[in-house]
C-alpha cells in the first residue's frame, strides 16, 4: 500500500507499507531522518517526522 499524506502547512509524506514493512520514501521535510530511518517492521518501532508532525508506529502483539 501506498499513501500520502498531505499534511501541516502543505508538507507531504509517502508512505509504503510492503511485505510486512513501513518506511516513508519521500518526505517534504529538510532534514529526511524519518527516510533515513528506514523500514520498520517489529512492535513499538516509530518511524517520526517532526517538521511534518507524522508518527508511524508499529503496534500489536508481541512475537516470539
Amino acid at each position: 500500500a501506498v499513501l500520502n499524506h498531505d499534511g501541516y502547512g502543505g508538507s507531504t509524506d509517502r508512505l509504503i507499507i510492503k511485505d510486512g514493512c513501513a518506511s516513508i520514501t519521500e518526505a517534504s521535510c529538510p532534514d529526511k531522518v524519518c527516510i533515513r530511518t528506514g523500514k520498520i517492521h517489529k512492535t513499538g518501532e516509530l518511524i517520526v517526522c517532526l517538521p511534518n508532525r507524522v508518527v508511524v508506529s508499529i503496534e500489536g502483539e508481541e512475537e516470539d
